[in-house]
């Protein structure tokens, strides 16, 4: 027998792995199998087997007569995608590798058309209410997603004893930085030389490396970047923009939503940029937008 365990990052801990296996290798003894190979993928959904190391190679090694059996926890650590688990099924059939879980025990059809329409179910209820708790957080003022450069996250232990989320205050140098970029960018600086005084002066990005263009310019169509991002106007903005993940690789792509779907509450305490360098930067950005091939952009050069 083989045993595959997989734990997806958002809800589980990397223990999960070893509490996983330890338990296949109790059932494979129950059966008198010996357990020849182990695969695991770490942090890694359930929804697309193309990114999922683990779950290749076990197929690889299932064409190869390696095994005769698969042991996991659950039906779903295999795959939550009806696609996926449905040719995943198919080819360890077609292999004489037959699927046992602690939970369902051996896998059939039945399992597969079943559990596969629930854990897709799974996922898309799952889904629902993460975007409906961060509708509440940004009705209330609070950040939906992650941390932007200039400001610190604020944890306060509240009433019940859990920990607030979303709530944000502004860094005081972080913010020097946001707004030099603005004023210097309104003045004239390319985001390219922007980036390079910051790095001539050792000052770090927003991930702790090198500043770059692209950190600082953005895309006026995502919105993203230092110069488009609107919480400096002490504005949050929700639901710009959603991603779906791509079938064929299972990458996450991003699609614009119309502008009426979008959610926007102000938060004053928020703002670093004033009205007029914010009006003056989109001005420019809109100018050097419509030209094709941006003008400030420097031609590339092969060395």
């Amino acid at each position: 027998a083989a045993i595959y365990a997989r734990y997806s990052s958002d809800l589980q801990s990397e223990a999960s792995i070893d509490d996983q296996v330890r338990l296949c290798r109790e059932r494979a003894e129950q059966d008198g199998m010996a357990v020849v190979e182990v695969f695991s993928d770490y942090a890694i959904s359930g929804g697309a087997i193309s990114n999922r190391p683990g779950m290749l190679s076990l197929m690889d090694a299932a064409k190869r007569g390696g095994f005769d059996m698969i042991i996991a926890e659950a039906l779903d650590r295999i795959s939550r995608d009806q696609e996926d688990i449905a040719a995943i099924y198919k080819r360890l059939s077609h292999a004489d590798v037959r699927i046992v879980t602690l939970s369902e025990g051996e896998i059939n059809e039945l399992h597969i058309g079943l559990k596969g329409t629930m854990n897709a179910l799974f996922l898309k209820d799952l889904a629902a209410k993460t975007r409906r708790g961060q509708r509440g957080r940004v009705e209330a003022g609070r950040i939906p997603g992650g941390n932007s450069y200039g400001y610190k996250i604020v944890r306060r232990v509240l009433d019940n004893g859990s920990v607030s989320t979303g709530e944000r205050e502004i860094d005081p140098s972080q913010a020097a930085i946001v707004k030099r970029i603005f004023q210097e960018y309104a003045d004239g600086l390319a985001p390219r030389q922007i980036a390079g005084r910051l790095n001539m002066e050792n000052i770090p990005g927003p991930r702790g490396g090198p500043w770059n263009a692209s950190t600082i310019n953005g895309s006026r169509q995502r919105r993203n970047g230092i110069l488009n991002n609107e919480l400096y106007l002490g504005r949050i903005t929700y639901n710009r923009q959603r991603f779906t993940k791509d079938p064929e690789t299972g990458k996450r792509r991003s699609r614009l939503n119309p502008e009426h779907e979008w959610i926007i509450t102000d938060v004053p305490a928020l703002r670093i940029v004033d009205d007029e360098t914010w009006d003056r930067v989109q001005q420019i950005k809109a100018r050097y937008a419509s030209q094709p091939g941006n003008q400030r952009q420097t031609k590339k050069r092969l060395l």
